[in-house]
Order: structure tokens, then sequence, then C-alpha cells
């Protein structure tokens, strides 16, 4: 009883360290000057290594270099680090705070299943654990990839419309840095994620770094083809002298007309998804529907004929 009490207690305890790590790590900074200064200094600042780790202080750091004493680990930040970009999380702790999560969860998940499984074999226990601790390491990473083509599809679905409004604005006369300020500002409450980035780039530029770096690490954090496609014409068309307005103009029709073909892509898809849940949910419950009566109807015929011989 009292082991039973011990471990619900701790289990409690994990899910709410479990709860907090989420809120830490996706819950909206009331200060946006100061996140947009954070995401500056994280772009700005050369890879963290072991030994600046070991040196900085704070606990989120102090966990981070213990991880990165791991086989491994500091390959894993890194990457972790990337994909967090990727999905618009851009704090300095984020990549600590996934990472305690991770750890919290898969700990949850060992213990659960330890519980659980108290009383079975010693082969059913080790087949237990080790499917809690794969299932425990995966299911953050799938969450995370998840929100990282979430993030994503965002961009690409705000992308035709913010470069065709920055064709009409540039159209007006105000410099590049000025319309991206202002479509940044105009499509700031319809699509934040790519007006972000927007404003990231522009404070990039005026903090005295590069135009072409800015839009280099623009596209290092999204990672999409169209923006890297988008920045190159911004970059040739500033080095070139050339009308940047006309060829947003015609780049933005051909977003256009990309984004309805994935859209008629995703429609003809949808017949084949919904093959497979028609064949094995709703064909069987069919059949039986249709079937047991018809058949039930039969046997109780034959049992009635059978008991009058």
């Amino acid at each position: 009883m009292i082991s039973a009490a011990l471990f619900f207690l701790l289990a409690f305890i994990t899910l709410c360290s479990l709860v907090w790590s989420g809120i830490e790590l996706f819950r909206n900074r009331e200060d946006p000057l100061a996140d947009r200064l954070e995401e500056l200094q994280s772009q700005a600042m050369v890879s963290t290594t072991r030994s600046s780790r070991r040196k900085g202080g704070g606990f989120l750091n102090s966990f981070l270099y213990f991880v990165s004493l791991v086989p491994g680990g500091e390959e894993w930040i890194r990457d972790t680090e990337k994909e967090l970009a990727q999905a618009g999380i851009r704090t300095k702790q984020a990549v600590a705070i996934y990472a305690i999560g991770n750890l919290l969860f898969m700990a949850l998940m060992l213990g659960s299943m330890a519980y659980f499984q108290r009383d079975n074999g010693v082969a059913q226990k080790f087949g237990g654990m080790m499917a809690a601790f794969l299932l425990g390491w995966l299911l953050p990473q799938q969450v995370l990839h998840r929100l990282v083509r979430r993030y994503r599809r965002k961009l690409q679905e705000a992308l035709p419309d913010t470069v065709d409004l920055l064709g009409i604005v540039l159209g007006t006369g105000l410099a590049l840095d000025q319309a991206m300020m202002r479509v940044s500002e105009e499509m700031e409450f319809i699509y934040p994620e790519l007006a972000a980035e927007l404003a990231t780039v522009v404070m990039q530029v005026k903090a005295g770094q590069e135009r072409g770096k800015a839009f280099q690490q623009l596209v290092r954090r999204t990672g999409i083809e169209d923006i890297k496609s988008l920045a190159a014409m911004i970059v040739q068309s500033e080095r070139f002298g050339t009308s940047l307005s006309q060829a947003l103009t015609v780049y933005a029709e051909a977003l256009r007309n990309r984004r309805r073909l994935r859209a008629e892509a995703a429609v003809a898809k949808a017949g084949i998804k919904m093959l497979f849940p028609i064949v094995l949910f709703i064909l069987p419950v069919l059949f039986v529907i249709t079937l047991v009566p018809g058949i039930l109807s039969v046997l109780h015929d034959l049992r009635n004929g059978l008991g009058a011989r």
C-alpha cells in the first residue's frame, strides 16, 4: 500500500514537472522586444561548447553540460536546437527545457511500466521496459517533428499574400527594410509567424548585419525552399538594381499556383487515405450489421427444424 502511494506521488510530481516544462517551452512572453533581442542574440552567438556550458551558471546550463558528456549528446543538442528553431521556439532555455521534459516523460513511462508489471516474469518485464523506453524516447521527437511541419505549413500558407503585399508596398517607393517592416506590422495578426520572421530580418540588418547573411539565416531557420528562392531573388535584385516589385508580383502569382496545386494534390490523396479506415473499420461493421441478422435467422430456423424432428 505504501509503495503504491509512493509510486502515484512520484508519478504526480513527474506529471506536474512535464506540464511545467511544456508551459515554459510554449508559453508566449509578454515582452516582444525582449523576445526579439533574445532571438537575435541566439542567432548571433556561436554554438555553445562544453567548456562554456560548464563555466556558465544556472541549472539549465549545467544540465546541458551533463547531457553533452553523454556519447552523442553534443550532436543531439545541436540537432534539437536546430529543430526547435525551425518550429519557432528560439529561446535560450528551449533546448534544456525540452531535454528535461523528454527525460521526465521517459522516467514516467519507465516507472509506470515497472509498476504495472511488478508481478510479471523477468522476460515480460524486460520487454515492457524496452517498449516504454522506446516510446519515451521517440514520442517527444515525433511531437517536435510535427511542430516543425506545422510551423513550416503556416509559413508556406502565408508566403503568397505576404510577398504580394511586399511587392505592392515596394511599388509605393519605400525602401526594402521599411517595406518589410510595414508588411510585418500589417500581417502581425493574420500571419504572425511570417511577420515575426520578417521583423527579425529587418532588425538584424539594422543591427549592422549584411542583408544577404540575414536572409541566409532566415532560410536556415525555416528550411523552406520558397523562402530560399525569395531570399535569392531579393539579394540578386538589390545587387543588380532590377525592379523588385514586379519580380515579387510575378513570384507571388507562382506561389499561389503552387498553393493551389498542393491543395489539389491533398484532395486527390484524401480518397486513398480514406481507403484504409474504410476497409479496417467501416466495412467489418457493415458486414456485421448486414450479415449477422440473416445468419442468426438461419441458425434459428435450423435449430427449430432439428428440434421438430
